[in-house]
């Protein structure tokens, strides 16, 4: 066997774990996000339900096919009663899906934190807390390196630990009641 045989022979083998790449190993997610705050109660007070507009980022690290991590970052606006508030929140975990062709569904269950921010007249008050979500979607692949996101929907819980704001003591309080659907569009790597 001569030496350029030899050389082309080890070349060879070297790259069939690229060769083995058929799908993408990372996956970016950007697009919109509507989120529903059910009704809930505070300290003996009634709060409504109340409807969020926003966007929605997620980062995907797949270690198979189907199987990868998720890191979410989503960011929920609305102003209710001249009161101006702004939802963040920041998850992680794992994702399965199922590749069939060009659609692709996906579960995911996340947890990480919840922010909020309120503000009326220049006075502001803020509070972290835990959140978890869970549910899945639909990709829908344009060409190798696109997709669709043709809808997320996701449960999310909260909770806020007690917290006293202007003197004034918070309990703390949680709420289960909440949805988050989001579209938008996925680049694949």
């Amino acid at each position: 066997m001569s030496k350029l045989t030899l050389v082309l022979l080890v070349l060879g083998l070297l790259s069939l774990p690229l060769m083995a790449q058929d799908y993408p190993r990372v996956e970016v997610f950007g697009g919109y996000q509507y989120l529903y705050s059910g009704a809930n109660t505070v300290n003996g007070v009634s709060v409504p339900s109340q409807n969020f507009n926003g966007w929605d980022a997620a980062l995907t690290g797949k270690l198979t096919r189907d199987f990868g991590v998720e890191g979410d970052f989503g960011g929920a606006y609305a102003t209710i009663s001249g009161v101006s508030n702004h939802v963040y929140t920041y998850t992680g975990g794992p994702i399965v899906s199922l590749s069939t062709g060009m659609i692709r569904p996906f579960a995911h269950a996340l947890v990480g934190g919840i922010h909020l921010t309120s503000s009326e007249f220049g006075v502001s008050a803020s509070q972290t807390g835990l959140t978890a979500m869970a549910g899945g979607g639909v990709d829908v692949r344009v060409d190798r390196a696109i997709a669709l996101r043709l809808v997320q929907a996701d449960w999310l819980y909260y909770r806020f630990g007690s917290q006293t704001v202007a003197g004034v003591t918070v309990p703390a309080y949680s709420q289960n009641n909440n949805v988050r659907v989001s579209t938008g569009i996925v680049l694949r790597f």
